[in-house]
């Protein structure tokens, strides 16, 4: 590198992780292959990882709705306790470059930590606006990657319960301003061994095959 060029600033990862199992979690197993084909594809550039337990997160409570309900009032210290973790929450979904998020499904949907995110984060007058025409998104866009884990089956022939986790999360992300969000899933992980085996492959491969394709596409974009 010249002396006189200044260093890539690194790719900035914030992964969200929603499961309560731990590094046994197939949603957090699937999202390291994420993490490691955004990794090959920063290159030089490296990455900077940030990463939020959500399990750790308090959900929004009453001063929460006290304070956004009623902008004009001045907040007391128990609401300014309150919007500081949502501020937090936002300031870091502003700083970074690309989103993860490492997540089971529940009952259908998105588990309970995860939510309680979602409304930190969608939040009037801060990362959406109400118009006449409905809830516009103040947020700039930037890739989101889902990885997703389901105990039974929500693709193919084999699928047998509803989703809902998919076009919620979709419909709240765009909410924001985050448009370009891709899911990935490892279904079946109630099934039994060789069930999760096959499952795990499936949510791999696909991994390295949009990352692949992705980087082929660039590559043919930079040529031509």
């Amino acid at each position: 590198m010249n002396p006189s060029q200044k260093p890539l600033a690194p790719l900035r990862i914030l992964r969200l992780i929603a499961s309560p199992n731990g590094n046994a979690s197939e949603s957090l197993k699937l999202s390291e292959r994420i993490l490691h084909a955004l990794t090959v594809r920063a290159g030089i550039r490296g990455i900077e990882l940030t990463d939020i337990d959500l399990n750790t997160l308090s959900p929004v409570d009453a001063t929460y709705a006290h304070a956004l309900a009623h902008p004009s009032e001045i907040a007391t210290e128990d609401q300014k306790g309150t919007l500081s973790r949502s501020d937090q929450m936002i300031i870091l979904l502003n700083a970074c470059d690309v989103l993860v998020i490492a997540t089971p499904m529940h009952n259908y949907s998105v588990p309970s930590p995860l939510k309680a995110w979602i409304d930190h984060v969608v939040r009037v007058g801060k990362t959406f606006l109400s118009t006449s025409k409905g809830k516009v998104g103040t947020l700039l866009d930037r890739p989101v990657y889902v990885a997703v884990a389901t105990g039974g089956y929500i693709s193919g022939e084999r699928a047998r319960q509803p989703d809902f986790l998919r076009p919620y999360l979709s419909a709240v992300l765009k909410t924001i301003g985050l448009n370009q969000v891709h899911y990935f899933t490892v279904e079946g992980t109630a099934k039994g061994t060789d069930a999760l085996k096959t499952a795990q492959k499936i949510g791999y491969d696909d991994v390295h095959t949009f990352f692949h394709e992705e980087i082929e596409a660039r590559t043919h974009e930079t040529v031509a």
